[in-house]
């Protein structure tokens, strides 16, 4: 990264965060937003209860410190050219979306006004997070619903438009809890995507550029299909397997980390392992 160029940051959570504990991860979003001196927007476009909902993360993060918190909610795409909610977001230095259905984030927010702020804002350095659904749209293409515990097959997912935070990938939550590798499997097959990301509730996986970290107490499951080089989704009708050959599987937890232009986990020492070392081997 150049010299003085603004770092883009995202804290995307699977969900099911802790509020009431340390909150390891919420509080992680306040440190980047600016601590003590962070301006918090909530957009609530995902909950049909934004109020309720608002007022559990405006106490969490001023527990946490934060000098400025505040709800912006739109309920319908006439709210998101609000002059209010726009200068909400032109003094935010972070945006935190809430769960809910992601479907409602996108049909509401959008390409609308808000939407081209929010991206303003991201590219001048606020952070963007999102737990939940507010995860779901991080990507350009999201998952918008679909089937959990069951093998890959092309019927179980809907696949529509995300908010483009993170293009390039496809992102599930709630991810062991629900048994959703098929479905992150099968959303891969349908999107011309090569890495997907499983993240569990508690856990997130924090942007910076290029590189992610995984925070919480679960994993973050990274499907690599960049070298995969067999698939019968060419060859089946929706509802029979989907057979892939040659993927990569990763499972990363608290304190490793991912470099997305490499597609290499990074140990939580720096250091990157050779594909030729011993599983079970010590790393120095």
């Amino acid at each position: 990264m150049a010299e003085g160029q603004t770092k883009r940051q995202l804290v995307i959570i699977g969900g099911a965060e802790d509020k009431d504990g340390d909150s390891q991860i919420l509080r992680e979003f306040v440190r980047r937003a600016g601590g003590t001196k962070a301006n918090i927007v909530i957009l609530t476009a995902a909950t049909e209860l934004p109020r309720e909902v608002g007022e559990n993360y405006i106490r969490v993060f001023e527990r946490l410190g934060a000098e400025k918190v505040r709800i912006v909610d739109t309920e319908t795409r006439e709210d998101a050219s609000s002059s209010t909610a726009l200068e909400a977001i032109a003094k935010a230095t972070g945006i935190f979306f809430t769960g809910g259905d992601q479907a409602r984030i996108t049909s509401i927010l959008k390409d609308t006004e808000i939407d081209t702020a929010i991206h303003q804002r991201f590219a001048e350095g606020a952070v963007i997070a999102g737990t939940s659904a507010g995860a779901a749209v991080m990507p350009d293409k999201m998952i918008v619903e679909g089937d959990s515990e069951t093998n890959p097959r092309m019927e179980i997912v809907e696949m529509g438009p995300g908010m483009g935070f993170l293009p390039g990938v496809v992102i599930d939550q709630h991810f062991s809890q629900r048994g959703r590798l098929g479905r992150l499997i099968s959303a891969l097959i349908l999107e011309p995507a090569v890495l997907g990301f499983g993240i569990d509730e508690n856990t997130a996986m924090v942007v910076t550029d290029d590189q992610i970290e995984i925070i919480g107490e679960g994993c973050v499951t990274v499907v690599d299909e960049s070298e995969a080089h067999y698939n019968n989704s060419h060859e089946i009708l929706k509802d029979e397997p989907l057979a892939i050959f040659g993927a990569k599987l990763h499972i990363l937890p608290h304190g490793y980390k991912f470099d997305l232009k490499t597609r290499q986990p990074i140990l939580t020492n720096g250091s990157v392992v050779n594909e030729s070392v011993p599983v079970g081997s010590t790393i120095n």
